[in-house]
């Protein structure tokens, strides 16, 4: 994980950023399961860590 980004992104961003989705395809995907989320309150963050262990799973161990 690069020391740049932050711990957490936003839907549209993550998905986006690691997937190419647009932003509603990102919240489908969200609500698929298909990307990890944390909810605090109204607001959804996805995590980093849980992003590159996703689409790493050797280096995950």
């Amino acid at each position: 994980m690069s020391s740049d980004l932050p711990k957490t992104l936003s839907v549209p961003e993550a998905g986006l950023r690691y997937f190419g989705l647009s932003r509603n395809g990102s919240y489908a995907a969200v609500q698929r399961g298909e990307i990890p989320v944390i909810k605090l309150g109204k607001l959804l963050r996805v995590p980093v860590a849980a992003l590159e262990a996703m689409l790493n799973p050797r280096k995950a161990s």
